[in-house]
């Protein structure tokens, strides 16, 4: 803190010698910057730099991160400039080493505003000049796998990551820069860095698609600092007159645009749903969010008339609330689509996100909670806003309830609902496709007890950044296994994937809301439809978190309710973890493990176990992570039950071997699966004791099933019944229902019934 002391007398002499000169600013520069927009800026303001430093010392999240940048880029300045040939995928020196440097720089030039220190921006301009030195006469990346190879890195979206944040960089010394060394870097590093993405790349910036943001953002940023109308005006509405012969394919299954929708007004437009849903996944929306705020601030800062922060009714800030409610009780996202397990809103990109909401949305106290467990802010304007409003103890908890987030550009295809009771999240998935990220499971959902997977989403297959494994892109499996339905907690029907696995099927259809209902917090239900991903068969499938005094845990019951015009077969799987502890029926483990099919993800499932159901329920019960689990579900004496395990035809060893449990029921026209997963009880390994480990469900039973309502009871182990009772087809909250079972009247207002 005495450096920060230290710094803020110096800063309070500077502002007494030079009166209204903005401080951070080469005095011979003064007279340059008169005739052009002041800098800083975009993110980082001028103002924004006068308050930070009149409140040094005295913000301590802001002191803090302030410290642990400064030491980092002390660090790199003693070790030197490096500005390598690149070679590499992801992962490998040159990738990393120019990755290093986009953050080095960015971090180099805020230092250089907030503490005046010129050897800060010294750094960065000689670093410049080594990048501008090389790209003059640097050719495409030589690595040719991407659909759109970029110059510094394999791909254009890399280059785009670098020059958002260089941007932002050359705005913190751009008055340090004389008019020649400007010149310089405009015409030989800049311009052409921003052509190269945006014109000799159509493919990867002409389109509505998380990469494209990326590209948007990147020119239109260093449009913003060099004041380029042409360059702001590409990055908002895509480049003008582009004439293409053929519809070109990116390698992950995306398109480019050929029907004007491009440009980061169409990647605000088209991907969020009105509730700041992103449907590529939060995984995805997670990576985006940080162009798409950066470049709303910059546009905000410099070009207020365009009121972005106010685009499609305020959606950018409202998404980052949808975010936040996408992630578990540790703050993880849930794996939608193509999503990497353990990515978290501890990432950069949410420090980004947090500050942002808080600082031009209305400055929500919850926001400062998931700050102070960042335990970092940016250092800029709206990091100060964060660390103000910490220091004055305005922090509250955020408060993650359940939520029905809407898919689509106007809401109307589908969504995600997350049921919440308790410690209990559930995760219902009845979206749209998700763009080229999405996965093939419709009405496909995940479970988890405080932040821990009781019956996962595999996610993606990936090693994000390790070199060894596919250069840390996209494996095959994540095509085979990953994106198939077998890989997710949903109906297969006929050992083949929802739309037959099909990008170009999948995109033109989404599942269909019946009802969300989450204003008893005891019993909160989901319910959607799906009738397009097999023809000729519809499904509708009613999820509800119950607490019931009955039951130690809020436990979940599961209605998928199939009709179709034909016989069928179908798998049902459940991807469990853990250690298996007990089941009421006998199966046979063979010798010698067999691969459970050899196309649509089956190919990678090796059969472990094989039973037939003895009984009306089958159940299993398992261990993990010191807690119980139970899965009852109601099977006839034609079903099969499999033990499976990931793993089969696999030879690298990209696939986590983990196991489910797998419902097989053949030549059935019409069905219904049924089942409860039951939270019990505890394990402790210190103690060796354990406690309530068995199931409290003595029996499901269906006692009615027609095209209207389909009701269930659920028997606990001590005699006692409770009904639920879902309405198939009218389930408006305002609509009323008469129904006999067994002899017995029920009535009741809305869309269940619970008792």
């Amino acid at each position: 803190m005495r450096i920060i002391r230290l710094f803020q007398i110096k800063v309070a002499v500077i502002a007494i010698l030079l009166g209204t000169v903005s401080c951070g600013q080469k005095t011979e520069a003064v007279a340059e910057s008169q005739s052009g927009s002041e800098h800083p800026k975009l993110i980082l303001t001028a103002q924004g730099v006068k308050d930070i430093r009149a409140q040094l010392g005295t913000i301590p999240i802001f002191d803090k991160t302030l410290e642990a940048v400064k030491a980092e880029v002390d660090a790199e300045i003693e070790a030197g400039i490096d500005v390598p040939i690149p070679k590499d995928y992801s992962g490998g020196y040159t990738h990393d080493r120019h990755k290093r440097n986009w953050f080095v720089l960015h971090k180099a030039g805020l230092l250089y505003q907030i503490l005046d220190d010129e050897k800060y921006a010294k750094f960065v301009k000689d670093m410049l000049m080594e990048y501008e030195e090389m790209y003059k006469t640097l050719p495409l990346h030589p690595k040719t796998r991407s659909y759109a190879r970029g110059k510094l890195f394999w791909q254009c979206l890399n280059d785009s990551n670098w020059l958002v944040y260089v941007s932002q960089a050359y705005d913190c010394i751009y008055n340090y820069l004389s008019e020649e060394e400007r010149n310089k870097l405009e015409t030989n590093l800049f311009r052409p860095f921003a052509n190269h993405i945006s014109i000799d790349s159509p493919q990867f910036y002409q389109r509505v698609h998380n990469h494209s943001t990326w590209g948007n953002a990147a020119v239109g940023m260093i449009g913003l600092v060099m004041d380029d109308q042409e360059l702001i005006d590409r990055a908002l509405y895509g480049i003008k007159d582009l004439k293409l012969d053929t519809e070109e394919k990116d390698d992950d299954g995306g398109f480019l645009n050929k029907d004007g929708k491009a440009g980061f007004l169409a990647n605000i437009e088209e991907p969020f749903s009105p509730d700041g849903y992103y449907n590529e996944g939060p995984y995805y929306q997670r990576y985006a969010m940080y162009p798409f705020l950066i470049f709303a601030e910059g546009l905000h800062n410099v070009k207020p008339e365009l009121k972005i922060f106010d685009y499609k009714e305020g959606v950018l800030l409202k998404s980052i609330n949808a975010l936040l409610n996408l992630s578990d009780a540790d703050g993880e996202f849930f794996p939608l689509n193509d999503g990497q397990k353990g990515m978290s809103y501890y990432t950069g990109a949410l420090v980004t996100a947090v500050d942002i909401s808080y600082h031009f949305g209305d400055q929500d106290p919850g926001l400062l909670t998931i700050a102070e467990a960042q335990d970092r802010v940016l250092l800029d304007d709206s990091g100060l806003a964060v660390a103000l409003g910490i220091k004055n103890n305005k922090a509250e908890p955020f408060n993650k309830k359940s939520i029905n987030l809407s898919d689509g550009p106007k809401g109307t295809q589908g969504g995600v609902a997350i049921l919440r009771n308790e410690a209990i999240e559930l995760v219902f998935k009845y979206a749209s496709q998700g763009s080229s990220h999405g996965h093939y499971d419709k009405l496909s959902y995940s479970l988890y007890e405080d932040g821990e997977e009781i019956l996962q989403d595999y996610g993606l297959a990936r090693f994000v950044n390790i070199e060894q494994k596919g250069g840390g892109n996209y494996l095959k499996e994540n095509k085979t296994w990953a994106k198939q339905t077998i890989a997710h907690n949903t109906v297969v029907q006929n050992e083949t994937s929802h739309f037959n696995g099909k990008y170009e099927i999948g995109s033109q259809h989404h599942s269909v809301l019946n009802y969300f209902s989450s204003e008893n917090e005891k019993v909160q239900v989901a319910s959607a439809k799906e009738s397009n991903a097999y023809p000729g068969t519809e499904m509708l499938r009613t999820m509800a978190v119950v607490k019931d005094e009955d039951f130690e845990k809020p436990f979940m019951l599961d209605i998928m309710k199939v009709t179709s015009n034909k016989k069928n077969k179908y798998d049902f799987p459940y991807y469990f973890l853990g250690q298996v502890l007990q089941t009421n029926f006998e199966y046979q483990t063979p010798k010698s493990l067999n691969v459970l099919g050899n196309k649509n993800g089956y190919e990678h499932l090796f059969v472990e176990g094989i039973a037939k159901s003895p009984s009306k329920n089958s159940k299993l019960s398992w261990l993990n992570k010191g807690k119980f689990y139970t899965l009852t579900t109601i099977t006839n004496n034609s079903d099969e039950l499999l033990f499976t395990r990931i793993g089969a035809n696999d030879p690298e060893f990209n696939l986590r071997r983990e196991a489910a449990f797998m419902l097989r029921r053949k030549d059935t026209k019409n069905t219904l699966f049924v089942s409860a997963i039951e939270a019990h009880g505890s394990y402790s390994p210190v103690t060796e004791s354990a406690v309530n480990s068995n199931s409290s469900i003595k029996e499901l039973k269906v006692v009615l099933d027609t095209s209207d309502y389909t009701a269930v009871e659920i028997t606990n182990v001590n005699g006692n019944t409770k009904l639920f009772i879902t309405s198939n087809t009218n389930a408006s909250k305002e609509a009323e229902h008469i129904l006999k079972i067994n002899n017995k009247n029920y009535t009741w207002k809305g869309s269940y019934y619970y008792n």
